[in-house]
């Protein structure tokens, strides 16, 4: 497996027909504001820098964020929260992304999710989930410098954790409970950093700050000898 095959497999998936049927609607009607655009419509792949040390992932491409413009976290209100962040944290050399044409590029870190079609709801099934897990796996393996996680919910942390056990082949002797800013380490494989997810929901309540995402990010950086 390469960069390119990968990208290949992930772009000609159809494995889950809801999701399918979903994406392709939601790109053929648009939302009004974004009428203009040529929806993208498809799975999306993970993007980023290929020698990473830090795989960040989250749940799923948003209706008209990823779905719309190709790219992870780009074109919602969850991206105008995280790449800021990334940008005062030293990972990237701006501070938006709208197209994946903008010039955004990644230092040392990769993103990706654990879904990569946009599920009605943003409530992907467990079983698309599984479907979607080879790709995340195939990602995994080829971060040849992979040294940690940065899980953006509890969906991406409960899947990292399963990811652990079924790929890995490690045993838990406590399960990992996942809360903001908790970070675990397992001897010989990455560790595994916990954050809430940039939604809107998240943000504009309060229960993520822009102060307690800097953190998560400053304690990646810091866990990146």
């Amino acid at each position: 497996m390469d960069w390119k095959t990968h990208q290949q497999e992930v772009l000609a998936c159809r494995k889950c027909p809801r999701l399918v049927a979903w994406r392709e609607q939601v790109a053929r009607e648009k939302r009004a504001a974004f009428r203009d655009w040529d929806y993208w419509g498809k799975p999306v792949p993970g993007f980023g820098d290929e020698h990473a040390r830090l795989m960040v992932v989250g749940l799923a491409p948003g209706a008209h964020g990823s779905n719309r413009t190709g790219r992870m976290f780009t074109g919602d209100a969850s991206g105008d929260f995280l790449y800021p962040a990334l940008y005062r944290a030293g990972f990237c050399n701006q501070s938006t992304s709208a197209h994946r044409e903008d010039g955004l590029q990644l230092h040392d870190v990769y993103i990706t999710a654990v879904g990569r079609c946009a599920p009605p709801q943003n409530r992907p099934a467990r079983q698309e989930l599984l479907n979607c897990r080879p790709y995340l796996i195939a990602e995994i393996q080829l971060l040849y410098n992979l040294q940690g996680f940065m899980a953006l919910g509890s969906i991406a942390f409960e899947n990292l954790l399963q990811i652990y056990q079924s790929f890995y082949g490690y045993e838990f002797d406590k399960k990992p409970r996942f809360v903001h800013g908790a970070f675990y380490e397992f001897p010989k494989l990455p560790w595994l950093l916990a954050s809430y997810h940039p939604s809107r929901q998240n943000t504009q309540t309060g229960r993520l700050t822009t102060s307690m995402f800097d953190e998560v990010w400053l304690q990646a950086k810091m866990n990146l000898p």
